[in-house]
């Protein structure tokens, strides 16, 4: 078996900004109450013409071109989304449609949350197991279109957009991407949720803050610790962009003194698999993270599933 890296990455966002204040004439709140309570300050919002597959394939177009590599380079194209609303042709797919590529093997995960570092996961083990050559992998949501607008707690937290990396072999035991620890706390699933017809997200905010900052800062250290990598040499930690009183807290506790921590939740809002691949993009993009960098990603939420690796930044 041969190792993985990941080659370059891309991200990509509506041109639309909604700020705290554009929130403030829809429902009961203020830019003071959203930023004290989680952080946000701007989120970006899709419109009607700009579905899943759109924000997905122009991330994924970005990284391609990062990489210097051309669709066909790819053969494996795996998209991780909860807010896909048709079932077929899936977002991988229309994804590899929109590129122009050949005849990739085309996947959608519904993670939720978690669902970029599951995907990242599933494509280092195709390629390391050599039944993919190179894979495109894709955190894309598109939250505002499943939002409950009269609903002030959750509504405040949700933004569009994508992020995408390009996952290659690279001689074993080369740094590259670090095995995944992953698993989830099935009998408390109903506290992330995006259910009924049309879809709408709710959530146990309570619930999901004391699991987080509580239950995940030792598994954070054990991914880590899979990788070889003492939580002081971190570059970076970039966790799932849930919101600030989240991040923060949990950062704290995992003890990665040096590592620069991602906060883009802060213009981003709440992108569910779209925000540790947008982060990170964001943060190679501008030169925060320097180029061969040991980075924690660690995503969790809905079915209150978590999964995390170390990669080394492109």
């Amino acid at each position: 078996m041969t190792g993985t890296r990941i080659a370059a990455l891309g991200h990509y966002q509506p041109a639309k900004v909604l700020t705290n204040d554009d929130l403030a004439a829809l429902v009961d709140t203020s830019d003071e109450w959203i930023r004290s309570r989680v952080g946000i300050r701007t989120r970006h919002m899709a419109g009607p013409e700009e579905p899943v597959d759109k924000l997905a394939a122009e991330a994924a177009a970005k990284a391609l071109a990062s990489a210097g590599l051309a669709p066909a380079d790819v053969d494996l194209v795996v998209v991780a989304t909860s807010t896909a609303i048709d079932r077929s042709p899936n977002m991988a797919a229309r994804v590899a449609a929109r590129l122009g590529m050949a005849s990739p093997a085309t996947m959608d995960l519904n993670v939720v949350c978690a669902g970029f570092t599951h995907a990242l996961a599933v494509a280092d083990h195709a390629v390391r197991a050599g039944s993919a050559h190179r894979a495109l992998v894709v955190g894309a949501d598109k939250m505002t279109e499943i939002a409950d607008w009269t609903d002030r707690t959750t509504c405040v937290l949700l933004g569009d957009g994508a992020g995408a990396a390009v996952v290659e072999a690279a001689p074993a035991g080369a740094p590259g991407i670090g095995p995944v620890l992953w698993g989830s706390v099935p009998e408390m699933g109903h506290a992330v949720r995006i259910e009924g017809t049309p879809p709408r997200f709710a959530q146990e905010g309570q619930a999901v803050y004391r699991w987080a900052t509580t239950r995940l800062p030792p598994l954070a250290r054990q991914v880590c610790e899979r990788s070889g990598i003492a939580v002081e040499e971190l570059g970076a930690i970039v966790l799932h962009q849930a919101n600030l009183r989240i991040i923060e807290p949990l950062a704290l506790r995992i003890g990665a003194v040096n590592a620069v921590v991602a906060r883009d939740v802060t213009e981003s809002g709440n992108t569910s698999a779209a925000s540790i691949p947008m982060a990170l993009s964001k943060l190679v993009a501008c030169g925060d993270v320097p180029p061969g960098s040991p980075a924690l990603l660690f995503g969790f939420g809905g079915n209150l599933s978590y999964a995390g690796q170390v990669v080394h930044t492109p």
